[in-house]
């Protein structure tokens, strides 16, 4: 998301190096020997459309909630190091896994960079791109491969990723993503695990979702010249989809994207989903759509339809599904 407006034995046994060493060690180390032979192999998977070599990072650093609560929600918490969380992200505290993040280190509370990944030591970084990754910062998977740093990128910023795009709907990105990270930290069985009870809980509300024509909703990030909003490849669409509703901008080919107030008059949103985050709390925003002349006279405004999707709901991690869940619930409580 653009923040311009516009988430030891084995160890040791590690240490000694050589297949020759951990064999006379064997009886010592035991099963340990085997699962780190194991971690120290490699295994190929898709970093956006590229097909990139890793063995188990051992000190990742994530970039934003979404990234941290996907390591977290498979149970990695022993193979973070730290994570970097921008003033948009809501606190830690809130988070489904509090005690994780409460088990590592908060590097910066800035925006990703270069040098927090050195000085940490990291062997893995998980971000988006253009937004974590980015050229103008310094730091990109291309940069961290030539340092000897691994990376992996939410196959939903992956959709104009230059010379390997990727183009999932945001569900199945985030899907692919917590399968994609489970081959990496070879927990392929936690993954399968997770990713089937968020798609039993997306199935169970599209089962109960509103019939007839749905409704029409306009997100709204930020911005009072033009806003922004979001396109059809950021979780907000499938989430209004999925509970029974039509984002007004979903047939534009972006992620996080700018409009003009005319565009949004003209779709007649009859809800306003508000994206709230730290550096721009829901409720400044909700004042502005009710006094803007751009925007007083919407159907949602007038009817006081406004519903708040948390930062971490709206983008690329599990919690999508939370958000989903209380998106669909407040839809079905709506009078027609």
């Amino acid at each position: 998301m653009s923040m311009t407006r516009s988430p030891h034995s084995a160890r040791q046994c590690a240490a000694l190096g050589s297949a020759l060493s951990a064999a006379l060690l064997l009886s010592g180390c035991g099963a340990d020997v085997e699962t780190d032979a194991k971690a120290s192999a490699k295994v190929t998977v898709n970093r956006c459309g590229e097909p990139v070599e890793y063995t188990v990072p051992r000190r990742a650093v994530a970039y934003e909630g979404g990234s941290a609560d996907k390591l977290f929600s498979l149970g990695l918490v022993d193979h973070v190091h730290g994570y970097v969380m921008p003033p948009a992200n809501p606190p830690v505290t809130e988070s489904p896994w509090a005690a994780d993040y409460a088990k590592v280190k908060m590097l910066s509370d800035d925006l990703l960079n270069k040098e927090i990944v050195v000085e940490a030591k990291s062997d893995f970084v998980l971000a988006g791109w253009k937004s974590g990754f980015k050229d103008e910062r310094g730091i990109t998977p291309e940069i961290l491969d030539k340092l000897g740093i691994q990376s992996f990128m939410h196959s939903e910023s992956c959709y104009n990723y230059p010379e390997y795009p990727e183009k999932l709907t945001p569900f199945e990105a985030l899907y692919t993503d917590l399968e994609r990270l489970g081959r990496i930290f070879r927990v392929e069985k936690k993954a399968d695990e997770v990713v089937g009870g968020l798609k039993k809980r997306v199935e169970a509300v599209k089962a109960k979702a509103p019939q007839g024509d749905p409704l029409p909703v306009f997100l709204y990030d930020s911005g009072t010249d033009q806003p922004f909003t979001a396109g059809n490849q950021v979780p907000p669409d499938d989430i209004i989809k999925a509970a029974g509703g039509r984002n007004v901008f979903g047939d534009l080919d972006q992620r996080w994207t700018q409009v003009n107030w005319e565009a949004v008059a003209e779709a007649e949103p009859e809800v306003v989903m508000i994206l709230d985050y730290g550096d721009l709390p829901a409720q400044k925003k909700i004042d502005f759509l009710k006094t803007s002349p751009h925007t007083k006279g919407l159907p949602a405004v007038r009817k006081g339809n406004f519903f708040i999707l948390d930062y971490n709901e709206g983008i690329s991690g599990p919690r999508n599904i939370d958000g989903l869940e209380k998106f669909a619930k407040y839809l079905s409580g709506l009078k027609r």
